[in-house]
């Protein structure tokens, strides 16, 4: 039926062409958060992306039990990222219906719901293979457990999202959010009956790379939306050029040091540790790394989309471009003492030089504000290139 996961058993060419699915949806919130340019859309926007991102860790998760490009697991995949792709086109729509054709938000409500119900079939089925094959994980009590409660908590959320997705506005936004509280306590409650386990630590650190890094490109693309349709300018180009270089910054603090030197402290650490450290560092110390990769995209975007026009760049766009890349930072902090016990101060100087910064950066013009983030980020690339010098000489060696 699939074929179990083994160790040294990498990313295949299927589950990146998934999480590309997913990293388009998320990056169509972006769409939602400019279009309702406030608090409330960002609140919006941020409920999506936990809905998105709890999702494929779900499938993250299958994916270290049993084969992805293998049996029910690929054909279960290849039908949740044609729901997921759905999703995507709906995001837009989620709260505010475009006249015409289908109900947006109640299209995404049942996109999301089949996606849910398709991981716990295909998770079943997973589960009855290894049962007759006589594997550990196919005996144990605990994982049965595990799926009787992630079935009655998708039983559970359902009714909420389906009459938020009825009832529009704030009420959406309150019932939405509170449909993800139970989903993730019911997902908390399943997993302390025990029984997970992590096989290929490598895998772990590549697959949550992969998908930061498909997000920092597809943000960067995104951000050229702000540039279509403008004509060839000098401020456009030096925008463009900036937006770059903002992109290859992120690049830079998550693959140059941070992300191999979590897979060695990962690779090392055994049984429980290692479970510890997976839920911890990348099931959840990862979302705010994402989430801040997007929205920063969100800010760029808004710059090009107004560079020249010699006005403000507002309160908006400042606080999306400065308080995004603050929370990637922050989830930076927050993964180094999950995996490692220990806080980073240039990046937390660099958080708070960029939320210092942020009440100028609202009265500057666009290009300024933007300059203003890439002069922060270069010279936190410069001073941590320079002190982790030999930790990264030893990692490459290693």
């Amino acid at each position: 039926m699939t074929g179990p996961a083994r160790e040294n058993h990498r990313t295949t060419a299927f589950e990146l062409f998934f999480d590309l699915v997913f990293v388009f949806a998320a990056t169509r919130v972006t769409v939602l958060m400019a279009r309702e340019h406030g608090v409330h859309g960002l609140f919006q926007g941020f409920l999506l992306l936990a809905l998105l991102w709890w999702t494929w860790e779900a499938f993250t998760w299958l994916g270290n039990q049993a084969r992805a490009d293998d049996g029910v697991v690929r054909g279960g995949m290849a039908v949740a990222s044609a729901a997921v792709f759905v999703m995507a086109l709906t995001i837009p729509e989620a709260w505010r219906d475009t006249p015409g054709g289908l109900d947006g938000p109640l299209v995404l409500v049942g996109a999301y719901v089949l996606v849910r119900a398709l991981y716990l079939a295909v998770r079943f089925a997973v589960d009855g293979a290894a049962a007759e094959s006589g594997t550990a994980a196919g005996d144990d009590e605990g994982a049965r457990r595990r799926l009787g409660l992630s079935l009655a908590t998708l039983l559970a959320v359902v009714p909420p999202l389906v009459a938020g997705a009825l009832l529009g506005g704030w009420a959406q936004t309150v019932l939405f959010a509170g449909a993800l509280a139970v989903d993730r306590a019911g997902t908390h409650l399943a997993a302390r009956h025990g029984g997970l386990r992590v096989g290929d630590a490598a895998r772990w650190s590549e697959r949550h790379g992969l998908f930061v890094l498909l997000a920092i490109g597809e943000s960067a693309l995104a951000a050229g939306v702000g540039a279509a349709g403008r004509a060839v300018s000098v401020p456009l180009l030096a925008g463009v050029v900036l937006g770059i270089a903002v992109a290859v910054c992120l690049w830079w603090l998550y693959f140059d040091v941070v992300a191999p030197a979590a897979e060695h402290r990962l690779v090392r650490a055994l049984g429980v540790i290692r479970v510890k450290m997976v839920v911890e560092g990348y099931t959840y110390g990862h979302f705010p790394i994402v989430a801040g990769v997007i929205v920063t995209g969100l800010g760029v975007q808004g710059v090009l989309a107004r560079a020249g026009e010699g006005v403000a760049l507002g309160g908006f766009y400042a606080s999306v471009l400065y308080g995004g890349a603050a929370l990637y930072l922050g989830g930076h902090v927050l993964f180094g003492g999950l995996m490692h016990a220990v806080l980073s101060l240039p990046r937390l100087l660099a958080i708070g030089a960029l939320l210092a910064g942020l009440p100028v950066a609202i009265a500057l013009p666009p290009l300024a504000a933007l300059a203003g983030l890439a002069l922060v980020l270069v010279v936190l690339v410069a001073v941590e290139t320079t002190r982790y010098a030999e930790q990264r000489r030893d990692l490459r060696e290693a």
